[in-house]
């Protein structure tokens, strides 16, 4: 499995339009994803992957020199899949079949990721953050690695369902600092964990949601959030007709309202168009 060529919504500016729909357990789910180089980078670091049946969703933000920050997304964009494929049975919901199942995906990605950046000068330390929403049963299962975030809209409120990994995540946890602070802390986008690092293979959290339709999900770099802040994110989500549309506004809202960074965001819609 390959991730999907470079072209539109993988480079300056344009959008890449993904949306799809499929039925299962009464339950329909749409899709629709977006990703641009931004205000200010001169690459697209950011890479995303939607499963053409829905089960499974992806967003991973690159970083290193050069081109290596591309290299580490897409290799995560196309491993991480491969993987599920091989080892994930996505007729059941066990909690325990699927965070093994996750570990082992975001394992052999890191793995080869740390690989090819030992062997090769040109992707010397690179990495990559994931943010991974999987579809078993009747559930969702979020996991995150990194800062690039996994949001639910349900019942008019917003949830996120993943932790960053971020040194400024760390103090916040620990009440040095104060949510306000944690804003503009110089340190927000300092992550201690992410793909291409020991660390980044090691087990992760795994945040389970039975569906519901009315559910609305959204997968994001954290250039999405630089630009858009929460509040605007839930209006966007809640006023969508369609979940391409609201990836749209969502990659719009953030490069209006400044965003430094490329600028990913996939959508996923469940049951019916208007939120519950």
């Amino acid at each position: 499995m390959s991730p999907p060529p470079a072209g539109r919504g993988w480079g300056a500016g344009f959008f890449d339009r993904r949306g799809a729909s499929r039925k299962k357990a009464d339950l329909d789910l749409s899709w629709g994803g977006v990703s641009v180089v931004g205000n200010v980078r001169a690459n697209n670091e950011d890479r995303f992957f939607i499963d053409p049946v829905g089960r499974f969703f992806l967003v991973a933000d690159g970083m290193g020199g050069q081109s290596a920050g591309e290299k580490a997304s897409a290799l995560a964009a196309e491993l991480v899949p491969r993987q599920l494929e091989r080892v994930m049975d996505f007729t059941r919901d066990d909690l325990t079949q699927v965070q093994a199942a996750l570990n082992s995906a975001v394992a052999h990605a890191n793995t080869e990721i740390m690989a090819q950046s030992s062997l090769n000068p040109e992707y010397h330390n690179m990495g990559t953050t994931l943010a991974l929403l999987v579809r078993a049963g009747g559930s969702f299962h979020a996991l995150g690695v990194g800062d690039s975030p996994i949001y639910l809209c349900r019942g008019g409120k917003l949830e996120k369902l993943t932790s960053d990994h971020s040194l400024t995540q760390a103090l916040l946890d620990a009440g040095t600092i104060t949510p306000t602070e944690a804003l503009t802390h110089r340190y927000r986008n300092v992550l201690y964990r992410y793909l291409g690092t020991k660390e980044g293979g090691a087990s992760n959290d795994v945040r389970s949601v039975d569906l519901q339709s009315g559910d609305r999900f959204a997968i994001c770099s954290d250039g999405a959030l630089d630009g858009l802040n929460e509040s605007g994110l839930r209006e966007v989500l809640l006023r969508a007709s369609e979940p391409q549309k609201a990836a749209e506004e969502i990659v719009s809202g953030a490069l209006a309202g400044g965003s430094r960074d490329n600028v990913t965001a996939v959508v996923v819609f469940v049951g019916s168009t208007e939120p519950e």
